[in-house]
């Protein structure tokens, strides 16, 4: 989730071919996978890449879809020009981006990735800490991703302790990543239990 520049948008990791015709299984790094069928025009680069447009080619989705099983959360992708396996392997490991300009507005209640890195966490007004990276909970073998589990917060206090917060709509007050503040009402105890469980 740190691999995303301010001026560009990581959608999808490229994890390696689905089947014979050049689809590529991808970790989805949004909650909008249609928007694969609605603006099909995006962009591929590698993940260290740093914003430069030259170091972006232009790709287009031609099909998606959501596969079931243990590939359950992620997504399939099938983009223009990739039609045999090592076409496919040749792409795997990049990463689907788009120019920041053009993702999918949000409401009041929702951010993106990029956008959370670097707010301060509030519950109840007082400083929890500073958002470090966001993980999306996956099964216990690690194929699938949890469409029904929040993602997790990584917040860093000022005393060094690594504090897990749930990013679950019932606990969030506020949003405002101009601001870089979230305010949370979080359940009574999590913090403590966080700081007595040794996360640093």
């Amino acid at each position: 989730m740190q691999n995303e520049n301010p001026s560009w948008i990581v959608l999808a990791h490229l994890l390696r071919p689905q089947g014979r015709k050049g689809e590529l299984l991808a970790e989805l790094l949004t909650d909008f996978p249609e928007r694969f069928k609605e603006h099909p025009n995006v962009f591929l680069a590698q993940p260290d890449f740093q914003g430069k447009q030259d170091e972006a080619r232009g790709a287009k989705v031609v099909s998606s879809w959501l596969p079931l099983g243990k590939s359950r959360g992620r997504i399939v992708l099938h983009f223009a020009g990739i039609d045999s396996i090592s076409e496919a392997e040749a792409i795997a490991g990049l990463d689907v981006v788009v120019p920041s300009a053009e993702r999918l507005p949000l409401d009041s209640e929702s951010a993106y990735i990029s956008d959370l890195v670097g707010c301060t966490v509030y519950d109840k007004g007082a400083a929890v800490g500073v958002i470090s990276d966001v993980q999306f909970p996956t099964s216990p073998d690690g194929t699938s991703r949890l469409d029904d589990a929040p993602p997790i917060l990584e917040v860093q206090s000022a005393e060094g302790d690594e504090i897990l917060i749930p990013f679950a709509k019932t606990m969030i007050q506020r949003i405002d990543v101009a601001e870089k503040r979230i305010d949370m009402k979080l359940p009574i105890g999590l913090v403590d239990i966080n700081r007595a469980s040794g996360n640093r």
